[in-house]
């Protein structure tokens, strides 16, 4: 049984959109699902099903970082039956080229976080993006005039750090940029043979400093919003 989630049998669809805030869950149901009905409210993280172009979707919130996604994730998966997880979101930009409001979509994701060590006994697992999902999302970018960049990102454990300058080691391997909540999300997937794709907008850039407001990262990241739809009635 769920008790993260306040939802009954059959109110979850197969097919559920994950932002990380709440808020940005009701703007994706109010404005792009029809008849879309609330299902959850626990903990103030909403979840909503409707349905997109007559596929039946939800949308759910799941709080920031790898711990809160990976509840989330888990019981939509395992108590509820979910078989695609789309999560959109936000990133920063550890590339001179990534600049704010382009999208990345992330192929694998490196982690800071000891949640797969604990999982595999201080081993390394590299959870990666499910291959469809994937490419069928660049697809329909591409189709609405938009190149995502694709790649290998960093889900870190803290927000504010200590050391200012860590992220330049990341960025000079080739990662390219920072959120918190993938290396979970992709991984539960593949633990319940599930599918999991991760769409991000760079909301701030690490090289230059500059961001976006919250009010921007809430409600005007909509062309990630349409893509994940597409993906997920794919």
């Amino acid at each position: 049984m769920s008790i993260h989630i306040g939802a009954k049998p059959g109110d979850i669809a197969e097919v559920v959109l994950m932002p990380g805030d709440p808020l940005r869950a009701k703007f994706i149901a109010e404005n792009y699902l029809e008849d879309a009905v609330q299902y959850n409210n626990v903990r103030g993280m909403l979840g909503f099903t409707g349905t997109y172009k007559g596929h039946r979707i939800s949308v759910q919130g799941s709080g920031m970082g790898v711990p809160s996604i990976g509840i989330y994730a888990h019981e939509l998966v395992t108590e509820f039956g979910v078989r695609k997880l789309i999560r959109v979101g936000s990133c920063g930009s550890m590339q001179p080229h990534i600049k704010p409001r382009d999208l990345v979509i992330a192929m694998s994701a490196s982690t800071d976080s000891s949640f797969n060590q604990n999982r595999f006994g201080g081993k390394d697992y590299s959870p990666a993006a499910d291959f469809k999902m994937l490419s069928k999302a660049n697809e329909v970018a591409e189709a609405k005039g938009i190149v995502p960049f694709n790649g290998n990102i960093l889900s870190s454990d803290a927000f504010y750090g200590d050391d200012a300058d860590e992220w330049k080691k990341w960025a000079k391997y080739g990662v390219l940029a920072v959120e918190m909540e993938t290396t979970a999300l992709y991984t539960i997937a593949a633990q319940f043979n599930a599918r999991a794709l991760t769409i991000l907008t760079v909301s701030d850039s690490l090289v230059t400093g500059e961001e976006l407001s919250s009010d921007d990262r809430q409600n005007t990241f909509t062309d990630m919003m349409e893509i994940a739809l597409e993906t997920a009635i794919a």
